[in-house]
Order: structure tokens, then C-alpha cells, then sequence
């Protein structure tokens, strides 16, 4: 898979892109907000890992329901319109929380429950963006401008969760929530404003074809394809793993860091994550233009586990910094290596479908993660729960070095556009 390693000054001045681009940037500012302020406002009400680890479960939970036919659909509706709606959905169930909690009404079912929702439209949104990103720049600019969105919008979710610790120390965690729901209204309007077409389609031979033929369309290309279902059923070891680790997160910061549940410091250990997210999306062109794409799964969830093991035995948040922050990078470098992997041999018209099939599939072990994880916490504590739920991207790291992904030419032919 050849790849330019710098971003074409084309993407710079394209203002349709350069839209789309701050939109995504200020709903993850707002939902890096979110990220520190929901699981502590959870973890405030119940002090249980478990059901602060619910938290994590039902985010991922709707992409199992509706993947498949939220991918089929978008590659039908009109895409602005989808993702617009999902962006006010998004901000009506968010600033439910605070409301609820001016009235004095607001219970851990609510949060959960909102999450759930944020979730759902996320779903939605997701598959129209997989399409709208190629239609938008074009199939020869995907590479660079998908390495633009990660780097920008993680290089905001650097700031965000510090951003979201002080608000969550200063109005507390529910009303910070506000300033998501705010973020996702900004976005939604970004959107509208962009003048380009987000449905941009190669030619159907069953353009009338029914709802199910749509998904069994992107099934079948999901499995035929070597590349998109090599990296994709590896991910399942890998989504499982991030599971775990995210859904504990503030509970490992808490109870065995001892960091204060009052938001600050665990706003950096989020900032950590996000920090190791950035430094993926600022690596892929790069590696992606020196080193075969099976190579770098190979190597990221090689090293993921070991990672983990060294958080896991971390005495203090100092010497838990560098292997979260490695732990991040090779998580999320092999999730952006298998969707840009995806988006250059997907026919447009299959985009949507395709990426949230293998989406569907690669996340689907994350609730299982979060819900196995949060059981261990309770029952062997955090640390330990992290030592045993590596085991499983562990597992797709063995499988990876006995797959074709080990070969160097693997992906060389089938990775390049159509």
C-alpha cells in the first residue's frame, strides 16, 4: 500500500474539507469532555466498577444492532442530512443529564441511558462519514486527509479531558456534559455549511436493490476481500483488550493510582490516551509509506500487551504515563491502519457498508471487554483485571504472526485503489 508520507497543500485550501475537518474537530473537543466527566459522574453515583464499566459496554453495544444497517442505509440516504440529525440527537440526550440534575432527578440508569443514545447516533453518523470523507477529497487524497482528521481532532482530545477535569472540579460532572451537547450543535451547523456533495457514488448495477441485498453486499466483500477481513477479525482481540482498559480507566486511576475522584488528574491519564492516539495518526503516513500494512498490525498488537502488563504493574501515575501512552499509540495505529486499509480498496458505493461491517465485527469484542473487565476489578482488582484481559489481543497477536500478514507483499496488490 504506497502512501504520501506529508498532507497535499490542496487539502489546506479545500474549503468543503477544511469544514468537514473543524466540524469533527469540535465534536471531539466537546466529547473529550465527556470522556472524563461521564464515567466519573457514574463511578460519583455507584462506586462500582462494574457499572461505571457499562459505560464503556453500551458505546460500543449499538454498533453490534444497527452496523449493518445503518451502512446499508447511508450509502442510500442522503448523507448530510444523516449526519446532521445525529449530531442533534447527540446534543438532546447530553443535555438531559444536567437538566436532570438541576431538578434533582438524575440517577446512574439516566447517564447510562444517555450514553446508550449518544452512542446510537454515533452509529449513523459513522457510516455517513466513511462515504462523505472519499466523496469530498477523492479516493487519490483519502490517506493524507484521514491522517489530517486523527492527528487534528486527537491533537484537540489532548487538551480536552484536562479541559474536562477542571470543568468536572468546578460544576461538576453533570454540567460539564453541557459543553458536549454545545459541541455537537457547533458541528452539526459546520456541516450544513459545506457546499459539496457528501454523496458521491461509483455507478450501481442494482441501484433499487432491497435493504437486505445492500447488507449482504457488504458482508460478502468484507470476507472475500484478504485484506479487510485479515485486519479486521484481528481487531476483535484488540477491541476486547481496549475495552477492558478503557471502561476501568477511572477506576484504575482511582483505586490503585490513587488519584482524587474529583477529576483533575484523571483528566491527564486521559490526556495520556489521547496523547498515544495523536502519535498513531501522526506515524501512519509515515510508516504506512516505508512498511507492508500487515507488518504494522503485526508489530502494534505485538507490543500492545506488553504495554499493558507495565500499566497494569505501575506503582504511581509517573510510571503509569509511558506504558498507557505506548499502550494508546499501538491500539489505536492498528484500528487506523485497518480503516485506511479499508477506505482505498472499497468501491464508493460500498464504503458505508463495508468499514461499518468491519467496524462492527473488529468492535464487537469491546463490550465483551468492558463487561469481563469490570467483573474481574470487582472481584481480583483493576490490575489484575488488566493482566488478564491482555491475554486476548495477546491471542491476536499469535494468529497475526501464523496469517499471511507476516508476508511482506501481503496487501501491496489488493490495497490499491480501484
Amino acid at each position: 500500500m504506497t502512501q504520501t508520507a506529508d498532507v497535499p497543500p490542496s487539502l489546506l485550501r479545500d474549503r468543503a474539507f477544511m469544514l468537514f475537518l473543524l466540524a469533527r474537530t469540535v465534536a471531539v473537543a466537546g466529547s473529550a469532555i465527556t470522556s472524563v466527566a461521564m464515567p466519573l459522574l457514574v463511578f460519583q453515583v455507584t462506586s462500582s466498577a462494574l457499572v461505571t464499566s457499562l459505560v464503556t459496554a453500551v458505546q460500543v453495544v449499538p454498533y453490534l444492532l444497527f452496523g449493518l444497517i445503518a451502512g446499508a442505509m447511508a450509502d442510500r440516504l442522503p448523507r448530510r442530512s444523516l449526519m446532521i440529525g445525529c449530531q442533534a440527537v447527540s446534543a438532546a440526550a447530553l443535555l438531559s443529564v444536567p437538566v436532570a440534575s438541576w431538578l434533582g432527578e438524575l440517577t446512574a440508569p439516566h447517564a447510562v441511558a444517555v450514553s446508550a443514545v449518544v452512542a446510537t447516533s454515533f452509529v449513523w453518523f459513522d457510516a455517513g462519514s466513511f462515504g462523505a470523507l472519499p466523496a469530498l477529497v477523492g479516493r487519490d487524497r483519502v490517506v493524507p486527509a484521514n491522517s489530517m482528521v486523527w492527528i487534528v481532532t486527537t491533537l484537540v482530545g489532548l487538551g480536552g479531558p484536562v479541559v474536562g477535569g477542571v470543568l468536572v472540579a468546578t460544576v461538576g460532572a453533570a454540567q460539564a456534559l453541557s459543553f458536549d451537547a454545545a459541541s455537537y450543535v457547533v458541528a452539526g451547523a459546520l456541516l450544513a455549511l459545506i457546499g459539496r456533495s457528501f454523496d458521491a457514488r461509483e455507478p450501481r448495477t442494482d441501484p433499487q436493490g432491497s435493504l437486505r441485498s445492500g447488507i449482504r453486499e457488504g458482508l460478502e466483500f468484507v470476507w472475500r476481500q484478504p485484506v479487510v477481513r485479515s485486519l479486521t477479525l484481528l481487531g476483535v482481540g484488540n477491541s476486547i483488550t481496549g475495552g477492558a482498559v478503557t471502561a476501568l480507566l477511572v477506576v484504575f486511576a482511582v483505586r490503585d493510582l490513587g488519584l482524587s475522584e474529583e477529576g483533575s488528574g484523571i483528566g491527564f491519564l486521559v490526556a495520556v490516551v489521547a496523547a498515544g492516539a495523536f502519535l498513531a495518526a501522526l506515524a501512519l503516513p509515515r510508516v504506512a509509506a516505508r512498511v507492508p500494512v500487515g507488518w504494522i498490525t503485526l508489530a502494534t498488537l505485538t507490543a500492545n500487551p506488553i504495554a499493558l502488563l507495565l500499566t497494569a504493574a505501575a506503582p504511581t501515575l509517573l510510571w503509569a504515563t509511558a506504558p498507557l501512552l505506548l499502550w494508546s499509540f499501538t491500539n489505536v495505529l492498528t484500528i487506523i491502519n485497518g480503516i485506511t486499509a479499508r477506505q482505498l480498496v472499497t468501491p464508493l458505493d460500498l464504503q458505508a457498508r463495508v468499514n461499518t461491517t468491519a467496524r462492527m465485527v473488529a468492535w464487537g469484542g469491546t463490550p465483551l471487554g468492558a463487561l469481563l473487565g469490570g467483573v474481574l476489578a470487582e472481584t481480583i482488582g483493576t490490575r489484575s483485571a488488566y493482566a488478564v484481559m491482555s491475554s486476548a489481543v495477546l491471542l491476536s497477536a499469535l494468529l497475526a504472526w501464523r496469517s499471511p500478514l507476516r508476508h511482506r507483499t501481503f496487501g501491496t496488490t489488493e490495497a490499491q485503489p480501484s
